[in-house]
């Protein structure tokens, strides 16, 4: 679980209410950014991403608690060191305190008979034996009893707190954001709770909260403005928040609360960058495994207008297999399918088990000790102990190869096992022998950095141009950072640019780099921008939380996994601005059953957000998020969180149609050529847009045929009445 950090900036800035009455505007943000300018010399800039400190492990997260170091006299320092020692005996309560998560909300998705059965079973108890359910109190909610041990902690704190104890503030604020320790979710207080903090010393941690409330208007703390919202974010980003640099760069780039700024918008998002290389450049040889936790949970159910429906899940996305493939199989059933293989002798199926098992995925954690025993499987039956070859086999050499290759750079990385250059060197050594691009690169690298050997620059380049030329993606990296070293900027951004098509890290950042400073070529902001953008977003866990998002949305806690989405999306990720959107969408049908079922009341207030809603399916469809701008169409033509606009409904569809991918946008088209909603009525021009959906998604073939046979009977009529709408007629 992605763990949240306490994060203290002990400088003094201007922070009061009065500074911020201009805040409407953008004179507001100007304002501050000059009195962050003046005061930036009385700045202590604290990294507080990155820094080294103990962490203390809090309910699933980790607070870093820092002492302040300002300037106090002797009795000043004895009463910070009670509230700290105050500050510490909360904690020692708070520990064996749970999550507040409700477990009723586990079975809030439903999905197969299970989940199903025990929603309905759910729903039917809650109905039967509870009079009062929490969905019936959710728009005026009664106080909630705080339990012992949390009442004594909360006092603790809230003593700790008059005292002006950061740390003390820090807690309250977030046990009432977040709900931790089982304390009820108290959005106002957290706001107030932040705003103290921030005028206390300039904290950075809550300087963002601010303005993310600011922005979003969460559960009604504070209006939504967005000029505040950037104001606050600055002053974060100054103090060294990588979640707020992130944000303000998105707001720089798009234009939120703000006239799109390039510059600015490559300015924080280099910050955001550079930290996210250098943590993507720590740890063992060949740097992190980046984990990506980022995804659309609508893609889950097949996308956010269904299976079929859904670009995602339609068109040439769909899949392809039959009723007897593996293309519908589960990722378990995939699973056993290959181990029954490989128990069959399948080298193939075997390797397959070791790389599944070595990178991991959502579904299943990495296990290094099964990988390596998948791999040597493989290997052994290629070389014997010492070597020498078994068979000649050119298909178990490839395989085998590949598996030295991975086997050689867990010993390299020192993966479930312990490390060894000279272990790892006799793998590779095995993979050169047949070409493998893997250890072709590894021995690069360990002749570039001498692990093992001696260091050999011009050795290191020539097994880097054998892997690159197989299309190895960080060969080709390595390629381009050697020619940008030599001064050839032309070779270097070619082989990034390679390397680039395969999603590196590295390779986006060094084209960044080179459109920032204009090396070798005209200066690109737009350019540089987009890759900076990229690099930032490849390294999840330095400023976002999508592993505890998900959890939380699994588990059917929506209230805890929508301000998570929602803290990601404003950071500008697209997968979290159309998950927001998804979780708001009261609209996923339009024959809701809803208010046939007896017990089924109003979604809690905190998803009750059609605007809002609106406001992330745009962000998304910005983005590209072909689905998310029919949504936007939707949401104008039905006048759901703002006043119906038939024009741009019709915008929203033709720009979706235009991609040729969604059928459901086409479909839209005809309907509304056919009605003459938001365009001029033209019975011919339907035909076309139908014709065009079913052209584009054979599963839209019922929908389609029931229109153009309404469509064909309207058109008659027309004609054979002379009316003036353009019927439908042969084409020339």
């Amino acid at each position: 679980m992605r763990r949240r950090l306490l994060r203290l900036t002990w400088g003094k800035i201007f922070h009061s209410s009065n500074a911020l009455f201009l805040a409407n505007g953008h004179t507001a943000v100007a304002l501050c950014i000059f009195c962050i300018t003046l005061r930036v010399g009385a700045l202590s800039v604290v990294d507080d991403e990155n820094d080294g400190s103990d962490q203390t492990p809090v309910d699933g997260r980790e607070k870093k608690h820092l002492a302040g170091s300002t300037q106090e006299d002797a009795g000043e320092l004895g009463d910070r060191s009670q509230a700290s020692f105050t500050v510490s005996e909360a904690l020692r309560i708070l520990q064996p305190l749970s999550s507040s998560r409700n477990r009723l909300a586990s079975f809030d998705k439903t999905s197969g008979v299970l989940g199903t059965t025990l929603y309905y079973a759910r729903e039917a108890f809650i109905l039967l034996f509870m009079k009062d359910s929490p969905r019936d109190n959710d728009l005026n909610p009664r106080p909630q009893k705080l339990s012992k041990p949390l009442s004594q902690a909360v006092k603790l704190l809230e003593s700790a707190a008059t005292e002006q104890e950061p740390d003390a503030m820090f807690l309250l604020a977030e046990m009432n954001f977040f709900g931790n320790y089982t304390h009820p979710r108290n959005y106002t207080e957290a706001f107030r709770r932040y705003d103290e903090l921030a005028s206390l010393n300039g904290n950075s941690s809550a300087q963002h909260m601010l303005g993310f409330m600011h922005a979003t208007g969460l559960g009604g703390a504070v209006q939504r403005n967005q000029a505040k919202a950037l104001m606050y974010h600055t002053f974060a980003a100054m103090g060294g928040s990588t979640k707020s640099q992130m944000t303000t760069a998105y707001r720089h780039n798009t234009g939120i609360g703000t006239p799109r700024n390039c510059n600015e918008a490559a300015h924080w998002y280099k910050k955001v960058a550079d930290k996210a290389v250098a943590y993507s450049r720590s740890g063992p040889p060949g740097g992190q495994s980046l984990q990506r936790d980022a995804y659309k949970i609508a893609d889950e159910d097949g996308g956010v207008y269904g299976e079929g429906a859904s670009v995602v899940s339609s068109g040439m996305h769909a899949n392809k297999g039959g009723p007897n493939s593996h293309a519908h199989a589960a990722f378990e059933d995939v699973l056993e399918y290959l181990d029954l293989m490989s128990r069959k002798g399948d080298i193939k199926a075997t390797f397959s088990l070791g790389q599944l098992h070595y990178e991991g995925s959502r579904n299943m954690k990495a296990n290094w000790g099964t990988a390596r025993a998948y791999f040597m499987i493989v290997a052994r039956r290629y070389w014997h102990k010492d070597g020498s070859i078994r068979e000649e086999d050119q298909t178990v050499a490839k395989f085998a190869s590949n598996a030295a290759g991975y086997i050689g750079r867990m010993f390299l990385r020192g993966e479930g096992m312990e490390q060894s250059f000279d272990k790892a060197l006799t793998w590779f050594k095995r993979g050169v022998k047949n070409g493998d691009a893997l250890c072709q690169y590894e021995v690069g690298l360990m002749y570039l950095l001498g692990y093992g050997v001696k260091k050999d620059v011009m050795m290191a380049a020539d097994y880097f141009k054998v892997s690159a030329n197989e299309d190895f993606a960080s060969a080709q990296v390595n390629m381009g950072k050697l020619f940008l070293d030599q001064g050839d900027v032309n070779a270097a951004v070619h082989w990034f640019d390679l390397a680039a098509r395969h999603g590196h890290i590295e390779a986006f950042y060094h084209l960044a780099e080179i459109y920032n400073n204009g090396i070798g070529r005209d200066r690109s902001c737009g350019m540089a921008t987009a890759y900076y953008k990229l690099v930032a977003e490849k390294v999840e866990s330095i400023h976002s939380s999508f592993d505890e998002a998900n959890s939380a949305y699994t588990e059917g806690d929506l209230e805890t996994a929508l301000p998570i989405y929602m803290m990601a999306a404003e950071q500008g990720y697209e997968a979290a601005q159309a998950n927001v959107a998804y979780l708001l969408d009261e609209y996923k049908s339009i024959l809701p059953l809803d208010s046939l079922l007896p017990w089924k009341k109003q979604r809690r207030s905190l998803l009750r957000n059609a605007f809002l809603a609106l406001v992330y399916w745009t962000r998304s469809a910005k983005q590209s998020n072909i689905d998310s701008m029919v949504k936007m169409g939707d949401y104008y033509l039905r006048g759901h969180g703002i006043d119906a606009d038939m024009e741009k409904a019709a915008t929203c569809y033709q720009t979706a149609a235009e991609t040729q991918q969604s059928a459901q946008a086409l479909w839209n088209l005809g309907w509304i050529h056919e009605n003459g909603i938001g365009v001029e009525q033209d019975f011919h021009l339907a035909k076309r847009f139908y014709d065009q959906a079913l052209e584009t998604n054979q599963e839209s073939y019922l929908p389609v045929k029931l229109a153009l046979i309404k469509l064909r009977m309207r058109s008659f009529w027309n004609t054979i009445t002379n009316g003036k709408v353009n019927s439908i007629h042969p084409e020339p």
